[in-house]
């Protein structure tokens, strides 16, 4: 199970009574019918519809995924995390840059393809660019509109917006984003169990690993430490530590830095207030940032991922005559990064640097599902704390507008 421990001295600076009261606001929030993330791994409905469609396209070769932000930020992270066994190509259209979406396509047999538009408003520009892009493309490959339903499916609002009406008018099959789950929030919907279940993943492990740490993450009893996490966050931003590091020591762990970026920054950063994030991976990072983490301004908290046990594993024996080889010579890969990832924090608890400590057993479903889970929750209980909105992102919509406003002017 997911483990966690603050690995630096602390003094609480907030009374137990005012913690009591965030903690029950917190509790409110996450009981609260507008607020849906919290119940997922509950929501086996979801994952019955999501196993359905997965199961009448199964035979498609290709997987085309077109979203951006929270819709295509949470399933990258799960196939970076967990791997494709399936053997399914998969194409991330996640950005409006031309040349790299011409890259991807020219790999892509689009009569084995299937093309999983995903957004809950159905308005999303960019997701809107990509999918004419790809009607176009079936255009020039003889795939006529009545046909749509055998390459489409929807992934968007159960009743409202563009791709609900597309997909009643085109017989489209649509899977649902909850109404009340947000885009960052919605990686253990079908937004991400979809792409999960194409490449191979258990995806009722990722809900049923988030559905065994809920109690560490709601009840103060039993997860005490959760809470001391949360007020030692609040308490270091109140003095000036106003950046977070997510480090995990693990490659396959990359993307889930780029997930947390989105859910941390875009949840937070409100009023004037924020830990703005910083996406790092051990044992890469050791050699880039972390001369500025060590030594560097102390407005930096760090999450250090350690993965205890590895699926495969090399030796480093050699037959190499040189110091620096038979150094190395007597222990495995798996040694080498445990070794630096100890070394690294024992130099950052020597230097006075705030440390979290975050374990997982292994890289496997039931673990992720964990860590996305806590993520989430960590990321409500701080905006609590912070007493900003952690479900709204208002500082994005001036410049949607003033793109808008450009494009009608070019018409």
């Amino acid at each position: 199970m997911l483990n966690w421990n603050i690995r630096s001295p602390h003094q609480p600076q907030t009374s137990a009574s005012t913690q009591a009261r965030f903690v029950e606001s917190y509790q409110r929030t996450l009981a609260s019918e507008a607020v849906g993330f919290f119940r997922l791994p509950q929501n086996r409905e979801l994952l019955r519809a999501t196993e359905a469609v997965h199961q009448r396209f199964q035979h498609k070769k290709f997987f085309i995924h077109i979203g951006i932000g929270g819709s295509a930020l949470g399933p990258e992270m799960l196939l970076g995390a967990l791997g494709n066994s399936s053997g399914v190509d998969f194409i991330f259209v996640n950005n409006i840059d031309p040349d790299d979406l011409s890259r991807k396509l020219e790999r892509v047999d689009l009569k084995e393809a299937l093309i999983y538009v995903v957004s809950k408003s159905g308005t999303t520009a960019e997701t809107v660019a990509g999918m004419s892009i790809l009607l176009n493309q079936l255009e020039k490959v003889g795939v006529r509109r009545e046909q749509y339903k055998d390459y489409f499916v929807f992934c968007t609002d159960p009743e409202r917006g563009e791709l609900r009406r597309l997909a009643r008018d085109w017989g489209i099959t649509a899977l649902d984003i909850p109404a009340n789950i947000g885009g960052r929030f919605s990686v253990l919907t079908p937004v991400g169990l979809l792409p999960a279940l194409f490449a191979g993943v258990r995806a009722q492990d990722l809900l049923e690993g988030a559905e065994n740490i809920q109690k560490h993450l709601q009840d103060p009893t039993i997860g005490k430490e959760f809470y001391e996490l949360a007020f030692w966050l609040k308490d270091l931003h109140d003095q000036g530590v106003v950046q977070t590091v997510m480090m995990p020591y693990s490659s396959l762990l990359k993307e889930y830095s780029a997930w947390f970026v989105q859910l941390w920054a875009e949840s937070l950063g409100k009023n004037g207030k924020g830990l703005t994030p910083v996406p790092a991976y051990g044992a890469t990072d050791q050699h880039s940032q972390m001369q500025l983490f060590m030594e560097g301004p102390r407005d930096k908290v760090l999450f250090l991922i350690e993965v205890e046990s590895f699926e495969t594993d090399f030796s480093l024996k050699s037959q190499v005559d040189s110091e620096c080889f038979t150094i190395l010579a007597p222990f495995k890969l798996s040694q080498l990064m445990k070794a630096e990832f100890e070394g690294t924090l024992m130099a950052l608890q020597e230097n006075g640097r705030p440390v979290v400590h975050l374990r997982i057993p292994g890289l496997r479903p039931e673990y992720l599902g964990q860590l996305i889970l806590f993520a989430e929750c960590l990321t409500v209980l701080v905006g609590e704390l912070l007493q900003v909105d952690p479900f709204n992102q208002p500082g994005v919509e001036a410049g949607k507008k003033y793109a808008n406003k450009w494009l009608k002017n070019h018409q």
